[in-house]
């Protein structure tokens, strides 16, 4: 049996620098910086888009309903393919990965930004989905396999960091650039960070794979893709179709069965995209319901607070960029004075995750109720989200990741970009339902509410008129704020079941430790 392991640690090494058990890798540092900057260029496209909702709502005549699928078409998709290629970086070598999800990540930028309508837009959101895929779980994985687990929480905090980054810098940049240029170019500047990404990839990063890794398991990737954007397809369609008609309940109903598929077939398939057995893990279930609900509060959050400063406070793209940068400013902070390992040491992981969910909980809710009287509120809001955020979220990476077998780290980066982006699409889907709802029980019913712009254009010139306008921003401004109070509910509910479930999990292994 030692023979066997020690074959199997040895195997590979042949053909690549890094070992599949984790370890200190001697450039591990500049390693780090190198995937980081790889996984900027994804997650800077996140997050721009945001900043630009007014200006495709009026140059591409799209609805809410079709910027929801602008940002979720990218998100669904890269939820869908992640397990799956974090599967191929195990077995085909994650330094391939990486470098072939920056290609095709350009050039789906590159067609974003010449696209010519909503439709072609999505799909090139689509596309761009596929190479984002690759990278989320390679740079994670490569963060885990070059790490010990005393180094760890600080490298995957230095990865949360360069997340918060790119929440940051996307506002900033796609304002910047929409006060000079035409919305597409928030794509186009994307090609030079995937031409600096790619040749830091070649030059530094070592390969490093497993012959033991998974097979890719196509169909478990097709049935995810299809449940979850059938379930969302409901979500978004509810407020204009109504809860019960036919058009949601049928999408919904399709998403639920074919989810429920997905989950027989994982069981049953020789080399499962994702082990179900992994949800007999307190600790692994707990960070998983952590994980999604904060990325579902973080950017539903986003995506209406862009939406309120433009719209209800009237700043414009780079202002209203300027003014989310706080949040992200706060977690970079504090990521890289190493609150969040510190506290870890102190707290132990169900209790950083509690703190942190309920600062992130605590912070949706201040924007909700102070915001309404203007930017000074929604500015406390922010910093004490980030904060939240900051603590937190490597707590939950480290757990998942620390839940799953070391040999399976692509498949574990999978699972957590899984639940990020998954968690995102979901938070823009049923926050912005619940804005479009509020919204549209409010606004006079003689003008349209597919989207504030569109209600405020069908409002007659003249005296009436103004008044008629006043009471649908004021709608707008109270839908928001309901949006933000559901999104503060869910987040502190997942961040106490969470700490739940992993103070169980830690209770449940003290016995076994012990006796052995």
């Amino acid at each position: 049996m030692k023979a066997k392991a020690k074959a199997s640690a040895t195997g590979t090494r042949g053909t690549t620098p890094l070992s599949p058990v984790p370890g200190r890798h001697p450039q591990r540092w500049l390693i780090l910086g190198v995937i980081c900057l790889a996984q900027l260029t994804v997650l800077i496209d996140n997050t721009v888009l945001s900043v630009a909702i007014p200006s495709l709502t009026t140059e591409l005549h799209a609805s809410t309903a079709d910027v929801q699928w602008m940002i979720n078409a990218y998100s669904l998709v890269q939820s869908g393919l992640l397990l799956t290629a974090g599967n191929a970086a195990d077995r085909y070598g994650r330094k391939k990965m990486l470098v072939s999800g920056l290609v095709l990540f350009g050039i789906g930028s590159l067609a974003a930004g010449l696209a010519q309508s909503s439709g072609q837009l999505i799909a090139a959101r689509a596309g761009m989905g596929v190479g984002g895929a690759l990278l989320i779980t390679t740079t994670l994985a490569v963060v885990v396999q070059i790490f010990d687990e005393e180094e760890r929480v600080r490298a995957i905090g230095l990865w949360s960091t360069v997340n918060s980054l790119g929440f940051a810098a996307g506002p900033l940049l796609g304002g910047a650039v929409l006060d000079h240029f035409w919305w597409g170019a928030i794509f186009l500047i994307n090609i030079p960070v995937v031409v600096l990404g790619l040749i830091a990839v070649v030059a530094l990063v070592p390969e490093s794979k497993t012959k033991q890794g998974a097979r890719p398991d196509l169909l478990g990737a097709l049935l995810s893709v299809i449940g979850m954007t059938s379930v969302v397809y409901a979500i978004i369609s509810g407020p204009d179709h109504g809860w019960t008609s036919g058009q949601v309940l049928l999408p919904a109903a399709v998403g639920v069965l074919v989810m429920g598929a997905f989950a027989y077939w994982e069981l049953r398939v020789p080399y499962p995209m994702l082990d179900m057995h992994f949800f007999r893990d307190q600790r692994f279930v707990g960070a998983v319901a952590g994980t999604l609900l904060v990325a579902f509060g973080m950017t539903g959050s986003l995506f209406l607070l862009t939406q309120h400063l433009q719209f209800v406070l009237g700043y414009g793209p780079l202002d209203a960029g300027l003014r989310t940068a706080p949040l992200a400013v706060t977690v970079i902070l504090l990521n890289l004075a190493g609150l969040g390992a510190w506290l870890v040491k102190k707290l132990g992981t169900p209790g950083t995750i509690a703190v942190g969910m309920s600062l992130v909980a605590a912070g949706l809710a201040a924007i909700a109720v102070l915001g309404a009287g203007g930017y000074s509120g929604m500015l406390a809001g922010l910093v004490v989200m980030g904060a939240g955020v900051g603590v937190s979220m490597p707590a939950m990476a480290n757990a998942i990741m620390s839940a799953i077998p070391p040999e399976k780290a692509g498949v574990g980066a999978g699972v957590n970009g899984t639940l990020a982006e998954f968690g995102n699409g979901l938070g823009v889907a049923v926050l912005g339902a619940v804005l479009n709802s509020r919204f549209a029980a409010l606004v006079p019913a003689a003008v349209g509410a597919s989207s504030l712009p569109a209600a405020l254009a069908a409002v007659e010139t003249g005296p009436g008129g103004d008044t008629e306008r006043a009471l649908i921003s004021d709608a707008f401004a109270t839908g928001l704020e309901t949006s933000q109070l559901v999104g503060a509910v869910a987040v502190l509910a997942g961040g106490l079941l969470a700490a739940l479930l992993l103070r169980r999990a830690e209770r449940a292994d003290r016995p076994e430790v012990s006796a052995a």
